[in-house]
């Protein structure tokens, strides 16, 4: 739906897009042509530069702004009127019949690209009978050359009778649709089923919510068959058998309870035992789980605390039951960071799933910046000693071991080696040693964070027959692997983010300098029609509420996804910051 006084907007633009992507058959519907300073031209005009040249007018209206009373129906060459929400026929007005050739000509031309036999009429110029247009159209929209715009008013019931009647005749129907695609369960053979009223049942499961009254209630749209109350379905996923005791079908708000949903119905089930979002339900004799929902992924990621210490267990509940019913975000616990966190599609969606957890779970909790996982390392082979020695009355605590640290590529981990020779230090030993490192290796030795990609050997040290123990190893290698980092140059890594940015092409300017100001690093860009894909990486850090400056940027019509990439050593100016508030929060904490 497209406002004739505002024009394409932000999603109107996204849900095209994901149109694309499915293939999905779609009607552009021009709203409000009776609002002042509306043109039903400028319009059109506006929505095939910004949705493309494949929207094509099947209607025309009669009047201009409040004179705005009827439309000309291109397709069969009649011209309605409305008045009071009933319309009435009447003759094409003959100041039309100009612009009602020309655009029907359009949309001949426009539906003949997928009919080889209505482009040869067409070429040869011989006359084409409404039937041949509607059948050159449908074969148009299947095929995705042609999208169909009409026009209306929805307040003033001018039009909307119209697209009612397009979508019976014009639109496929459910069983024109091409095969239900997927596989066999437990195993990669391909399977398809085909859309038929009465062939085997396949329903795929789009939504699960948890109402108070009713339960959980899925959602269903029935792609081949029919679902009956009674109805036994198999959970193609689970291998288990479902009962269908209640059907509805839907309303906005309001749910009517029905025996039956057929081919193309969308309608919901209630008090399924096993099934959740994205399940197939089937017919046992012919089995097929469906592909997985293709959710986008969450761009962005906050730390949820509550308000009240001890409602973690509270708010998880509440998470759980909500990821059931929108799985596009997820949520864990960082035991590194101490921090649950959340990801979500942007700001707006996760102020949406706070309110949830106030209204449905009686838990106020607030969204905060999340803790950056940064990692320690060091640059510099070094060697030093540690010796553990302490006498307090009878049996004392000795341990001697010395160490050598040396750099590893990024991303090769953490290795421990022995080289102990002639037995300086006996072996039932070494594994003490081995666990002094590790402790020290997840604290740290700058800011707190697990240190990566070194090699640390215990090559040399000596013992005490009575007085050595493990506990007094493991104080030997802390001392010793310490001593060693001082020497060592230890520094700090940040996490890089692989960045993919879709815009229109004239934002790409302020983008990138935006991204160069955030020491990202643009990697290459690639056309998508009337947009640009920007892929750069950038420090995590300077990524957070980054979907704020960009919606600021792009007056709303840019998105964003980030994924993990790298390591990589953070600037010295930005250790310094990071050492400091890790010193402040170590005191705070105490």
């Amino acid at each position: 739906v497209v406002d004739a006084s505002s024009g394409v907007e932000v999603g109107t633009e996204m849900a095209w897009r994901r149109f694309d992507e499915t293939g999905c058959p779609r009607v552009v519907f021009v709203n409000k042509l009776r609002r002042e300073n509306t043109s039903f031209e400028t319009t059109v005009e506006e929505v095939r530069k910004a949705l493309g040249t494949s929207v094509t007018p099947l209607y025309l209206p009669i009047g201009r702004e409040a004179g705005f009373t009827g439309v000309v129906d291109l397709l069969e060459g009649r011209a309605w009127q409305y008045e009071d929400g009933s319309r009435k026929e009447l003759p094409v007005p003959a100041d039309m019949a100009d612009a009602v050739a020309a655009a029907r000509e359009r949309l001949i031309e426009a539906a003949a690209d997928a009919d080889e036999k209505l482009m040869e009429k067409f070429l040869e110029g011989a006359d084409i009978s409404t039937d041949e247009m509607k059948a050159g159209v449908r074969n148009g929209i299947r095929a995705g050359v042609v999208h169909p715009l009409v026009c209306g008013d929805a307040l003033a019931q001018v039009g909307t009778d119209l697209l009612l009647e397009l979508a019976v005749d014009v639109l496929p129907g459910p069983t024109e649709l091409p095969p239900v695609e997927g596989r066999k369960p437990g195993s990669d053979e391909a399977v398809a089923v085909e859309r038929l009223a009465d062939g085997p049942t396949c329903a795929l499961v789009f939504k699960t919510v948890s109402e108070s009254h009713v339960g959980e209630m899925s959602y269903v749209r029935v792609l081949s068959g029919r679902i009956e109350t009674g109805m036994t379905l198999l959970n193609a996923r689970t291998g288990r058998e479902e009962k269908l005791n209640q059907l509805y079908v839907v309303k906005g708000r309001e749910r009517a309870e029905t025996s039956r949903l057929v081919t193309g119905m969308a309608g919901a089930l209630v008090k399924l035992k096993e099934t959740g979002t994205g399940d197939t339900l089937c017919d046992k004799r012919r089995p097929i789980v469906l592909p997985p929902l293709d959710f986008p992924r969450p761009s962005i990621s906050v730390a949820i605390v509550p308000h009240s210490k001890g409602d973690e267990e509270r708010v998880s509940t509440g998470l759980n039951r909500l990821h059931q019913e929108d799985p596009t975000f997820s949520f864990a616990f960082n035991p590194e960071l101490g921090q649950q966190l959340i990801n979500g599609m942007g700001e707006l969606h996760l102020d949406v799933i706070v309110g949830r957890l106030k209204r449905r779970f009686e838990v106020t909790v607030d969204l905060i910046k999340p803790r950056i996982p940064y990692r320690e390392t060091i640059t510099r082979k070094a060697e030093a000693q540690g010796r553990h020695k302490k006498q307090t009355g009878g049996r004392g605590q000795f341990g001697d071991c010395y160490l050598r640290l040396e750099p590893l590529s990024r991303g090769s981990g953490f290795e421990f080696a022995d080289e102990i020779k002639g037995g300086a230090i006996p072996g039932k030993f070494v594994p003490s040693v081995e666990k002094g490192v590790r402790e020290i290796l997840d604290k740290g030795v700058l800011a707190g964070y697990r240190m990566v990609d070194l090699k640390a050997t215990v090559y040399d040290g000596s013992f005490h027959p009575v007085d050595s123990s493990d506990i007094a190893f493991k104080m030997a290698a802390m001392i010793a692997f310490k001593a060693c980092c001082e020497k060592a140059g230890a520094i700090l890594l940040e996490p890089i983010v692989n960045v993919e940015i879709t815009a229109p092409d004239r934002y790409t300017g302020d983008i990138m300098g935006d991204l160069n100001s955030k020491r990202g690093r643009i990697m290459g860009m690639e056309s998508q029609g009337s947009l640009q894909v920007i892929k750069a990486q950038v420090p995590q850090a300077e990524m957070y509420k980054y979907s704020n400056v960009l919606r600021s940027m792009t007056q709303g019509r840019g998105f964003f996804t980030t994924e993990f990439s790298h390591y990589e050593e953070l600037p010295r100016e930005q250790t310094a910051k990071v050492v400091e508030e890790a010193k402040a929060q170590r005191e705070e904490e105490k």
